[in-house]
């Protein structure tokens, strides 16, 4: 299968790492505004670059299409791509602006369902095993889930004023986990905190938060989120229910631990970037979108649970602002 990538920034060159890597998939194009960029990329895998969006999106060669461009961009990229007959990843979010989500889902109509929105951690191998075995019910009916997401380093200043905050930034990812593992949420109440820089004060941001989610049929989810943790990335994830508890750890470079009189546990550090933390995932997530291209069959995650994720985040702002549980209706 022929797919193009728009964006040849970071999470561009990711999604051009995994499609190279793919044996059912092969990079034909990709796309950036900044030629410099988009010849860099393109030269790299042997794939055909341009400036001109058009140009990508009309070649003969193109069954697919990343959307992996600066987020103000994605509806208008992912709406030209849906026009031309692709089905397409497009990262998260959306946008930041629910109202150009919904303008976005009433233009397509049911070419929605030729979107696949880009939340990796669904496939990460051991988050999608907790899952499969909570679906399983080995731990009996799940109870209460345990979100715990930091970064271990701040992002830049400028980043931070135009990222749209830490719960649509950030955060938006632990909220998709949440209602993939809860169903629907309908109640968000969230705290945070200014601990790590005046940068995200500043910029009228929090950098610590914590958010309880309440499902439809009454189960419960926690999310901590921090943009600094000295010890590396920090993922992990829990499900508890009446009969036990299902973790996912933290990674390390190494398996290898060490025990003595002294000390016992891992040598290695954490995995101190999401690129070496959540590699598999990503290739997981583009083996999945082939499928979904190849099959016809309806994305997952779609379009709608990226707008579920946006609209949890805007609650949990909301909460943040008002001190209020606030209701969520779809």
């Amino acid at each position: 299968m022929r797919i193009a990538v728009l964006g040849c920034g970071r999470i561009g060159r990711v999604h051009a790492d995994s499609v190279a890597a793919s044996a059912r998939a092969e990079l034909a194009w990709v796309f950036d505004p900044v030629e410099s960029s988009a010849r860099e990329v393109g030269e790299r895998y042997g794939a055909a670059w341009a400036t001109d969006v058009e140009t990508v999106l009309g070649a003969p060669d193109v069954d697919a299409v990343v959307v992996a461009s600066p987020t103000p961009t994605h509806v208008d990229l992912l709406t030209r791509a849906v026009r031309w007959g692709r089905t397409v990843l497009c990262e998260k979010p959306i946008d930041l602006d629910i109202a150009r989500v919904d303008a976005c889902r009433a233009d397509l109509g049911d070419l929605t369902a030729k979107v696949m929105l880009g939340f990796n951690r669904r496939f990460d191998p051991s988050f999608a095993e907790v899952r499969h075995r909570v679906a399983a019910r080995e731990i009996g009916k799940l109870e209460q889930l345990t979100i715990i997401s930091r970064d271990p380093t701040p992002p830049p200043a400028e980043y931070v004023a135009v990222s749209g905050g830490l719960f649509r930034d950030m955060m938006i990812h632990d909220l998709d986990m949440a209602r993939f593992f809860l169903g629907e949420v309908v109640a968000v109440s969230a705290q945070g905190a200014n601990l790590v820089s005046t940068v995200f004060r500043d910029a009228g941001d929090v950098d610590g938060a914590v958010v309880t989610l309440k499902s439809a049929d009454g189960r419960l989810a926690t999310i901590t989120n921090s943009r600094r943790c000295a010890y590396g990335y920090d993922q992990r994830l829990e499900a508890f229910g009446e009969l036990g508890a299902l973790s996912a750890a933290n990674q390390h470079r190494t398996s290898v631990s060490f025990s003595g009189a002294a000390v016992t546990g891992a040598e290695g550090p954490v995995l101190n970037f999401f690129l070496d933390r959540y590699a598999p995932a990503y290739r997981a997530e583009l083996e999945a979108f082939v499928t979904m291209t190849e099959t016809g069959s309806p994305a997952s995650p779609g379009f709608d649970d990226g707008r579920a994720a946006l609209l949890l985040a805007d609650a949990a702002a909301l909460s943040l602002r008002s001190g209020a549980v606030v209701e969520v209706r779809g």
